[in-house]
């Protein structure tokens, strides 16, 4: 994955960012393209809630990640390209690390039934105070469409720059 902003929005605006993330194969053709404007992420601002949108092949829209207006715990929608809610992601109170992983848990549309799960995984104490660098890991079912899939990768990039960035 390659992040393309310029390095004002880098230094301004930190990890409320704008930017186009492109993500290539091995051969280093992009395969898929993501979109964030600038926007503020505060849950007392409903009306400019943090979206993504998850472009494949790029100029096509295959889905978007929405953040949900939530109080307490962090809240996203995973939805295709007609804006139709096909997943939702909850996250808990607190998304600090501190020696343990973080768990963001994957429902179905209903918010009901658990199908799967995305990870900000502990890397040790020196790499987690000294560095930005992070570890994922995401869990779906194999049979799931291969453009939620997408759009559930791009729900991990936003959910890196919005808890995981700070300084």
């Amino acid at each position: 994955a390659a992040e393309e902003t310029n390095c004002c929005a880098r230094m301004m605006c930190k990890d409320k960012r704008d930017f186009n993330m492109r993500i290539m194969d091995n051969m280093g053709k992009e395969v898929l393209h993501l979109q964030r404007s600038l926007r503020c992420d505060t849950c007392w601002c409903p009306c400019c809630l943090q979206k993504v949108e998850v472009q494949g092949p790029p100029g096509q829209t295959i889905g978007y990640v929405r953040q949900a207006w939530s109080v307490c715990k962090p809240k996203f929608k995973i939805q295709n390209a007609d804006d139709e809610t096909v997943l939702r992601i909850e996250g808990p109170c607190f998304t600090c690390s501190i020696c343990g992983d973080v768990e963001f848990q994957v429902y179905s549309a209903d918010g009901e039934t658990p199908v799967g799960q995305i990870r900000k995984q502990w890397t040790g104490l020196v790499k987690e105070a000294f560095t930005d660098a992070d570890n994922f890991g995401i869990t779906f079912p194999m049979d799931l469409d291969v453009n939620v899939k997408a759009t559930l990768l791009g729900a991990v990039f936003l959910i890196d720059f919005m808890f995981f960035e700070k300084e």
